[in-house]
């Protein structure tokens, strides 16, 4: 009778670990180990069950509304986990948990609303997290803890409305962060200090009102900063200042803006692409770093083509790009082309000093 039990308990072992070797139903696998598993609208509605070996998971445009606890725990050895089109809906507390090798996680486009504190525990190594195209209203506090390789966040095009201290604790090493096309009013002051490394820094298509010039503060590196189409109307003094030194792009287009203030670019010393298209500018400050710009976008804005501008005039002559700005007044330039028209003529040359405030 021992006898016969031992044999039925080898028998479910050899069952078990043939089912782990063979690729899942309806799937295609790569290389020895099942280390490659593509599930591409394979028609699941259960996560499938993979070799320790598996290394990458493709289960895009399958259906799994709810990623419950330990979802993927046996799956001890996957690096890339491909979720796409899934039409996931809620993301448990470890749901993730024992992944403690996963460096790529793909969310992107699916119905994802709800995402509790504790989703990503358990990931060290996770690097890369793309969650665009959701529902997602709010990043609870802590969710990102644990993630402490944390290097690209993409959460554009979901419906998150305030950004609030805590967000990204724990992510110290994020370096590229995604937040266009959100309904985002709100940067509450603090709420990036965790992440003052960002290089990336996309907040277009927003509905902030005024700058978040307290919560911007403290980064320090941002060389690509997007803030288009935001209906702010006015760009503070020492806008950019915390990370001037460093920001290389600027994209400021389609926000209404009326006004930079003087002091606006202050500490901007190394901005080479500036957008500005499509506002309601007139004027530009004079501290605009025109000596290291290489490409400026002015179209659609009504500007006023007095010895004010004479210094964009003079980068324009300078340029190889000549871009398209039209003056609206006074009114016997309006309609004339910023670059061709006659308005600048009567206008000095800045003077030039040494270094010992000598006239040259």
């Amino acid at each position: 009778m021992e006898h016969l039990r031992i044999l039925f308990l080898l028998t479910v072992l050899a069952v078990a670990c043939h089912s782990l070797k063979a690729c899942p139903a309806n799937c295609h696998c790569h290389g020895g180990e099942l280390q490659h598993v593509i599930c591409y609208s394979a028609g699941l509605t259960k996560i499938p069950k993979v070799s320790e070996q598996t290394r990458l998971l493709n289960l895009q445009k399958n259906s799994f509304p709810v990623l419950a606890p330990n979802s993927f725990k046996e799956m001890k050895g996957l690096v890339s986990l491909h979720m796409q089109y899934c039409g996931i809906k809620e993301v448990a507390a470890g749901a993730f948990r024992g992944l403690k090798r996963l460096v790529y996680l793909y969310l992107s486009n699916n119905d994802i609303s709800v995402i509790s504190t504790g989703a990503f525990d358990e990931l060290p190594e996770l690097t890369y997290l793309y969650m665009d195209y959701n529902k997602i209203i709010e990043v609870p506090k802590g969710l990102l803890s644990a993630l402490t390789n944390l290097f690209i966040l993409q959460l554009n095009n979901n419906k998150v409305r305030e950004l609030k201290v805590g967000t990204f604790a724990g992510a110290k090493d994020l370096r590229w962060l995604y937040l266009s096309n959100n309904e985002l009013t709100t940067l509450q002051p603090g709420s990036l200090d965790e992440v003052e490394n960002l290089a990336i820094f996309h907040l277009d298509g927003n509905q902030l009102s005024t700058y978040p010039l307290a919560a911007v503060s403290k980064l320090r590196v941002v060389e690509d900063f997007k803030i288009s189409r935001n209906p702010i109307k006015v760009i503070p003094d020492y806008a950019f200042q915390s990370f001037g030194r460093y920001m290389e792009s600027l994209s400021m287009e389609q926000m209404g803006i009326e006004k930079f203030s003087e002091k606006a670019f202050v500490g901007v010393t190394t901005l080479k692409n500036l957008n500005i298209e499509g506002n309601k500018l007139s004027q530009l400050p004079a501290n605009i770093p025109f000596s290291t710009l290489q490409n400026l976008t002015l179209a659609n804005n009504p500007w006023h083509c007095s010895c004010q501008l004479a210094a964009l005039r003079r980068w324009i002559d300078g340029s190889r790009s000549r871009p398209d700005a039209t003056c609206a007044g006074p009114a016997q330039y309006r309609g004339q082309q910023l670059r061709d028209t006659g308005a600048f003529r009567g206008c000095k040359q800045p003077v030039k000093k040494s270094k010992k405030g000598e006239r040259l």
